[in-house]
């Protein structure tokens, strides 16, 4: 097989497949971190959405309720980090990370509870998300597959405009940014941060929680033991990335994506699927890197 048929028109509609679920969490994750709440607990958010949405679509057989009990799920997991950190003082960090935690054993135990299978339930029962095609644009060739999403997959694409708007162009965007930015000044505002605070980290869970609707019942209709495998953690390192601007965490999201997308087509050459596997991992820890000699030379430059 020619290495050149890895980038065909299906490769788009894999990287699509692949970006969606990351995009929704790290803009989740960009709001978060906006007020000053940096979420590193989008892992457990997208699981838990992932559980509930399946639960919720087998159980009512109806896509749509899957979907808002999956961002209603998200949402309320976040409560979590949100009221810990923000009302209790709590470190973010330590917080996010026994969510994550939590979510594991959490679904790992509820599978088992509710579904009476361990590691993956699968049933016809299950209602996907469905794709809605727009007629003659979903057949243009290579970018046919951007009108050809299921309802998560164009909403996390609108998202990122109208987040841009919500944020530059809008006085509550101005509200959050300086909340985040400069939360004493703010206050004598009469900005209450805290309210802002807690609002935002609600709004990533149930992003989060989208993101974990779009993978359990749109990318495969099932929910598979710590099926986020990551993806939370790719968010997290989008959003610092793009230094929390909704354009840049698609970009960041899209890079994400596509390295998933040809990771999984590069197993048809022959290569052990462990490995083809590792590839956006690889590249989240080269980005870190990155990121993280970005920020020392900037603070040496602040501090000289």
């Amino acid at each position: 097989m020619n290495f050149l048929d890895l980038f065909d028109q299906d490769l788009v509609a894999s990287v699509l497949r692949s970006l969606i679920p990351i995009l929704l969490a790290a803009l989740g994750g960009m709001l978060a971190e906006r007020v000053g709440i940096f979420n590193i607990g989008l892992e457990g958010m997208i699981l838990v959405g992932a559980f509930a949405g399946v639960a919720a679509s087998f159980f009512t057989h109806n896509w749509i309720i899957g979907t808002i009990v999956a961002m209603l799920s998200g949402a309320l997991f976040s409560l979590i980090l949100g009221y810990g950190a923000v009302y209790r003082k709590g470190d973010p960090i330590v917080l996010a990370i026994a969510m994550n935690i939590l979510a594991v054993g959490m679904t790992s135990f509820l599978i088992v509870a509710v579904f009476g299978v361990q590691g993956v339930f699968q049933d016809p029962g299950i209602d996907g998300l469905p794709v809605w095609r727009i007629p003659i644009l979903a057949d243009i060739p290579w970018i046919g597959a951007l009108f050809a999403l299921t309802p998560l997959g164009y909403l996390a694409l609108i998202l990122v405009p109208v987040l841009w708007v919500v944020l530059f162009r809008t006085p509550l965007g101005l509200r959050l940014r300086g909340v985040g930015e400069r939360p004493l000044a703010a206050a004598t505002m009469g900005v209450k941060p805290q309210h802002y605070q807690l609002g935002a980290v609600i709004a990533s869970g149930a992003l989060a929680g989208l993101g974990g609707a779009q993978l359990a019942l749109g990318n495969v209709v099932q929910f598979t033991e710590n099926m986020s495998a990551g993806r939370g953690w790719i968010a997290v390192v989008a959003v610092m990335l793009a230094r929390a601007h909704p354009v840049g965490v698609l970009g960041a999201a899209l890079l994400f994506g596509f390295a998933d997308a040809v990771g999984f087509r590069l197993q048809s050459f022959g290569l052990p699927q462990q490995l083809t596997d590792a590839g956006p991992y690889v590249l989240t820890l080269v980005v870190l890197i990155l990121v993280s000699r970005r920020f020392r030379k900037s603070r040496e430059a602040v501090l000289a």
